[in-house]
């Protein structure tokens, strides 16, 4: 058992394994002879927009799973105890508890639930993750919501080390070299919005449609879906080749049923990747990739949320939130059939029998829907002048946020 002084007794050490131990303490530690001591408070940092602190993205990620793995395999550390500490504030430690939950999951062989539970033994708790607004939080996204992302992205193999480019994810990350991130690798791309012309507006570097082609089309990105305000013609997609949908609806608000139908149906019918933006790439964007993530791998709310973040911070903010909250059990239903579907076709069953439930399941979804659909179609509509065309609008300021602390701005292609 590790030894600890009376100083650090006053505050929480958890046992991972025997020879790993994280521990919740005031202040910095020194290594001894028996024991290894590191912490990440300053080395991973998150980059915030507005009240959000997390969850650290992939990237941090990743680099604490290779500093950990190091020392757990070096030959000079064997006989050590070694002790991954936190002594920040309580979003640090939210940050820290996170990162060794889901290391556990991936290396250690817990389940998120296994390895939650040794996170808030001795009554430790934690901050939840918040989305990237200012004001009261209308969507608390917990740790056990983070860990168990993790463990569904394993099974779906969307969570691979072994493929994973973390230079390429933090090169492409960055404003000036596209500003996207996969979310399901090979199948979803989040991007922010084309601009007619590539070029530095407010400190904020813009790219054309072209800039996008080369990386697109080498990793078979065959579809583009925009939905926020047409800034580009599409047609500069199209004659390369691509298929582009439009799908709009008012930046911050939720879309309607007939939006996140039409956007599963193009989903599900693309030979290939599909790269998805409104204009930060964040909002909207995150909020129908979670919609399908919740229909096909029957994620729920908190999970979609939470991979979809740790790819991509500071994605679904505010009412959208809810909004996935309140779709997952008709999202559950809808794949279910959609799956059944699939199956008595490959196995040659009636289609018409599958047809009629399938009818059946979309007049209750819509009935029991219909009176908001027509009150977010007006909304949207009264909207669509003032908040898209006057003024900025919150994927502005979230864009320029996040160019302002990725500064280097260059207007180079992206290749």
């Amino acid at each position: 058992k590790m030894s600890l002084t009376v100083r650090e007794r006053n505050f929480c050490v958890l046992c991972f394994s025997d020879q790993l131990y994280f521990a919740l303490l005031h202040q910095k530690v020194k290594s001894t002879p028996d024991r290894h001591c590191f912490c990440i408070d300053e080395e991973l940092s998150y980059e915030n927009f507005y009240a959000d602190f997390g969850p650290l993205n992939l990237a941090m990620f990743y680099r604490f799973c290779c500093k950990l793995n190091k020392k757990l395999k070096s030959c000079a550390l064997a006989k050590k105890t070694i002790v991954f500490y936190t002594c920040g504030d309580r979003k640090k430690q939210a940050n820290a508890a996170y990162l060794i939950g889901s290391y556990a999951v991936m290396h250690l062989q817990k389940t998120p639930e296994e390895a939650y539970s040794l996170l808030v033994s001795q009554n430790a708790s934690y901050l939840p993750f918040r989305d990237a607004s200012f004001g009261a939080c209308m969507y608390n996204l917990n740790i056990l919501d983070c860990l168990l992302a993790v463990h569904k992205a394993l099974q779906f193999g969307w969570l691979d080390f072994s493929k994973f480019n973390v230079e390429e994810y933090e090169h492409y990350e960055r404003a000036e070299n596209g500003d996207f991130n996969w979310i399901i690798p090979g199948k979803f791309l989040a991007f922010s919005g084309p601009h007619p012309k590539s070029k530095i507006e407010n400190g904020y570097p813009l790219h054309a449609p072209e800039a996008y082609f080369p990386y697109f089309r080498k990793h078979n990105i065959t579809t583009i879906i925009r939905l926020n305000k047409k800034m580009y013609e599409a047609k500069r997609f199209t004659d390369m080749g691509f298929k582009h949908h439009d799908l709009f609806f008012v930046d911050g608000s939720t879309p309607n049923d007939a939006i996140v139908t039409k956007f599963l149906n193009i989903c599900e019918n693309a030979d290939g990747g599909i790269a998805v933006h409104c204009k930060a790439g964040l909002g909207r964007t995150g909020t129908l990739i979670g919609c399908y993530m919740m229909k096909h791998f029957r994620l729920t709310a908190a999970e979609a949320i939470a991979w979809i973040r740790i790819c991509r911070p500071g994605s679904i903010i505010g009412p959208q939130q809810n909004f996935i909250d309140e779709k997952q059990a008709s999202l559950w239903a809808e794949g279910d059939l959609y799956r059944q579907n699939i199956n008595e076709q490959e196995n040659g069953s009636s289609k018409t029998a599958v047809a009629g439930i399938l009818s059946g399941v979309e007049d209750i979804s819509i009935n029991g829907t219909n009176k908001n659909i027509s009150q977010r179609k007006t909304a949207s509509e009264m909207h669509t002048e003032e908040e898209e065309c006057g003024g900025l609008t919150q994927g502005d300021k979230l864009r320029a946020l996040k160019s302002k602390r990725q500064s280097r701005a260059s207007t180079g292609s992206i290749s």
